[in-house]
């Protein structure tokens, strides 16, 4: 396959923002940008509410940043995305809005937004490619989320087709990782399953119920590995159309309780629980373009999910926090 030859943009010396850098996301950033050389910029959410506008003017108007990695978003599972509908669409919305307007308005040169795999219609053909956007309807249990995103990807291609401005789209698939959320109800399938095989474990217990029939296929992508391609496609990448970030291989819900089980070390029976919701049937992405442009990941699913357990091990062990988290 030729790779597609763009101008590359120059992200040496620049004064780089990452917004939402205490997400998951937002801190596989910023240890991939540690190896630029980079002016790094963050703020806590006391600092910097993304959700409040003039606050987000008056920051972006003193710090001026020459990049954006927009990475800030209210995130959550299949239960979280279906039941706090109304935060999910109105907190992306606003923060997509303020942050791309005024970065624009303080002569950003470049921003990157980070949006979802669950922008795509729920039968969207497979695998998917960015051209399926807006062609179906989307997965009911989190279409707030989703339109939240589409606006967001939407701002940036007006603003590149009105104001010039080189702004770019990627849309990673799921993610997991260190920083991941294991909140046992408000977590994405990674960490929740193994936040469930892992207390089963300690208690012992004979049998681990997930949600689902298991036959659900989706893709995984180590955090890390997203934040390479971040860096590699703001370098490379200026186009109107969104670009798919994701390995361009999945594997089925039951496959992944099975890798989970056996990396915890957990022997007993794994149940599925056929009245929960499955979700979208199968969800993998076309990484075509992104292949054309010289970046594929590098970790595999098995060592990701080993350095995922580590990571959810290391904030069991981690000393309460008496000062309030950002």
């Amino acid at each position: 396959m030729e790779p597609v030859q763009e101008p590359l943009f120059r992200l040496e010396g620049k004064t780089v923002f990452v917004a939402g850098h205490r997400g998951m996301v937002g801190q596989a950033l910023v240890r991939r940008l540690a190896c630029e050389n980079v002016d790094l910029q963050t703020a806590s959410k006391s600092e910097l509410d993304l959700r409040n506008q003039s606050n987000v003017d008056d920051w972006f108007a003193r710090a001026r940043p020459e990049v954006v990695f927009l990475a800030a978003a209210k995130v959550g599972g299949i239960v979280a995305n279906n039941t706090l509908r109304g935060e999910f669409i109105y907190d992306n919305l606003v923060i997509a809005t303020n942050v791309i307007q005024a970065a624009h308005r303080n002569g950003t040169k470049k921003l990157v937004f980070l949006g979802s795999s669950c922008i795509y219609p729920k039968f969207a053909e497979q695998p998917i490619k960015e051209e399926s956007l807006l062609t179906g309807p989307l997965e009911p249990t989190n279409e707030p989320y989703a339109v939240a995103k589409i606006a967001g990807l939407k701002l940036v291609e007006a603003y590149r087709k009105q104001y010039g401005a080189d702004f770019i789209s990627v849309m990673p698939t799921n993610l997991y990782g260190p920083g991941d959320n294991f909140h046992p109800e408000h977590s994405h399938v990674v960490a929740a399953l193994i936040r469930r095989f892992h207390e089963a474990k300690a208690r012992r217990a004979s049998q681990v119920v997930v949600w689902g029939t298991g036959t659900p296929r989706r893709e995984f992508l180590y955090v890390d590995d997203f934040a390479d391609a971040c860096v590699h496609l703001v370098k490379c990448y200026s186009q109107d159309d969104c670009i798919n970030v994701g390995t361009g291989v999945d594997i089925t819900i039951a496959e992944l309780a099975k890798i989970i089980a056996e990396t915890v070390g957990y022997n007993g029976e794994v149940v599925f629980d056929p009245s929960r919701p499955d979700g979208t049937p199968r969800k993998l992405l076309d990484v075509t373009r992104l292949s054309q442009r010289g970046w594929t990941a590098k970790v595999s699913f098995e060592e990701g999910i080993q350095l995922a357990y580590r990571s959810f091990l290391d904030q069991l062990l981690a000393p309460p926090c008496n000062s309030k988290m950002d």
